[in-house]
């Protein structure tokens, strides 16, 4: 993606080789990614492009990628400045329990497609289920990037007043709060006790 460090970067070391396999697929851009965010997975750095803009590898192409590799197209892809292209490659790999997948699932739930927040709440059945696979998956990583985990609830509000508060006059029945709220009890399982609040709460919050 003319800059391969980037996507070495955005995947846990151990994965090293198989990304440069998958970037060898990436068609190159003109276009530089947008400058990653950092979070942490498992105790290690990963820095994750908040866009790209390659355009995406021949059909049929990706057949010859183990699924691990696949499953790293997914992700890196589900970063890309078109929504129906984040959407349909979120869709493939949203139920996965690969650890390193779930920051991109995250991102996406802070972003303003309403459809890729409902795709994320169609494929994390889990999440609502104390104890299960996926519920333990994104307790621990909210509750490592509690930063993080805050500016996605803000702009989750922020997308909600701009772009859909006609059709969801109050907050609470907007599919991306639902999301936050499965987050935030996850993290706090998995913590053990309760995470700070960035989301509104209550009826006041109406147009």
């Amino acid at each position: 993606m003319n800059a391969p460090d980037v996507g070495v970067a955005a995947f846990p070391a151990r994965l090293a080789d198989d990304v440069r396999t998958v970037l060898a697929y990436v068609p190159d851009s003109c276009l530089a990614p947008v400058q990653p965010f950092e979070v942490e997975v498992e105790g290690e750095p990963l820095a994750i492009p908040s866009r790209i803009y390659n355009d995406e590898p021949e059909p049929g192409s990706e057949r010859l990628l183990t699924g691990t590799q696949r499953l790293i197209v997914q992700c890196l892809y589900s970063r890309h400045s078109d929504g129906r292209i984040r959407q349909r490659r979120l869709e493939q790999m949203v139920s996965s329990s690969e650890p390193w997948v779930v920051p991109y699932v995250v991102q996406l739930a802070g972003e303003y497609v309403l459809e890729i927040l409902e795709a994320i709440g169609r494929g994390l059945p889990g999440l609502a289920v104390p104890g299960s696979v996926q519920r333990r998956l994104y307790g621990e990583f909210i509750s490592r990037n509690g930063a993080f985990f805050a500016r996605t609830e803000r702009r989750v509000v922020s997308y909600w007043s701009c772009y859909y508060r006609r059709t969801y006059e109050a907050f609470e029945t907007y599919p991306g709060c639902a999301l936050m709220e499965e987050f935030r009890a996850a993290a706090s399982e998995r913590a053990g006790g309760g995470l700070s609040r960035h989301t509104p709460r209550g009826r006041k919050y109406r147009a």
